[in-house]
């Protein structure tokens, strides 16, 4: 694996050994102990979109493998391909670091960053993919259940770069997904179909909430308004309504696992009730960034 793009364009056996890597090394740090393999390597992360989870977890994890983490804005730069080429970009950043962390908008800019460098190139968000998320979660997913082969995930929201990823993750990993958005608001059919070439009937979709949780080990959900769609809020919230993770829909699956991956809008895609019930993952999700990322890093830098 020279990149890290998407979760469609990895092996089953890519993924898995990046789980196996993510607990090993979580085990590690929780014991107090640190693996400096990547001492002298600089990470340059690329923004677009600001962030709270990916910055910090980047520059952490980098910082807890020993080596040193850059953080550049879009002013810093001109833009990412707007001063210059992205392919000129690449070849630069090839000759100054080790490698190249992008939070962009377009997935064709990593695409092209990945094409040009010499150095790996790791997906931190596009709005067509957030594959470090959708990982996290499915090494969330697996300390709590022990497994992940028939786990039934249900997704309540927009059909979104994150749905996209869980659904490839699901395919991939032996996972059932049934998301639940309203009209006009799906996953795309190309992304369910590519799923479901993977492994099939893994990924179908309703406009039911309830519907979708039924017998449902996690609930998911995600913002109703991603960075970029400011402009529709209004729209947005109001074409949402009933879809909401909330006492109502929780009673639907009593069991089931909430999860979120932040930021979180209480009082609309999720209720304060359910991200502070006991079966919240969400805080467990939010530092598995850390550790599914520090494993990532080791593996494509060192």
């Amino acid at each position: 694996m020279k990149d890290f793009l998407s979760v469609s364009s990895c092996s089953v056996d890519e993924l898995l050994e990046l789980l196996d890597l993510s607990d090993k090394l979580k085990r590690l740090y929780q014991k107090g102990k640190q693996d400096k393999c990547l001492s002298g390597r600089t990470l340059v992360m690329l923004f677009e979109k600001p962030s709270l989870r990916t910055r910090i977890s980047f520059q952490t994890a980098m910082t807890q493998l020993g080596g040193n983490a850059i953080y550049v804005k879009p002013e810093d730069i001109g833009g990412i391909g707007k001063r210059e080429p992205i392919k000129d970009m690449a070849r630069v950043l090839s000759r100054y670091a080790e490698g190249i962390m992008a939070r962009t908008f377009a997935h064709e800019t990593v695409i092209e960053l990945a094409k040009f460098a010499d150095i790996p190139v790791i997906n931190a968000l596009t709005d067509w993919s957030h594959p470090c998320q959708a990982m996290a979660d499915v090494m969330t997913i697996r300390e709590h259940f022990g497994k992940l082969k028939g786990v039934k995930i249900a997704y309540i929201g927009d059909g979104n770069n994150v749905t996209r990823s869980l659904a490839f993750a699901c395919a991939k990993l032996g996972m059932k997904l049934v998301i639940a958005s309203p009209k006009g608001y799906e996953l795309d059919e190309q992304s369910i179909d590519r799923a479901n070439e993977i492994a099939a009937d893994t990924t179908v979709q309703t406009d039911n909430p309830k519907q979708a949780v039924k017998d449902a080990d996690v609930i998911y959900t995600d913002t109703w308004v991603s960075m970029g769609q400011e402009d529709e809020k209004a729209k947005r919230v109001a074409d949402f309504q009933g879809f909401a993770v909330d006492g109502s829909l929780m009673a639907a699956a009593p069991n089931a696992k909430i999860m979120h991956c932040l930021p979180a809008y209480r009082g609309f895609e999720i209720s304060d009730e359910a991200m502070e019930c006991p079966n919240s993952i969400v805080f467990d999700q939010a530092e598995n960034r850390l550790h599914f990322q520090r494993a990532l890093l080791k593996m494509l830098m060192s």
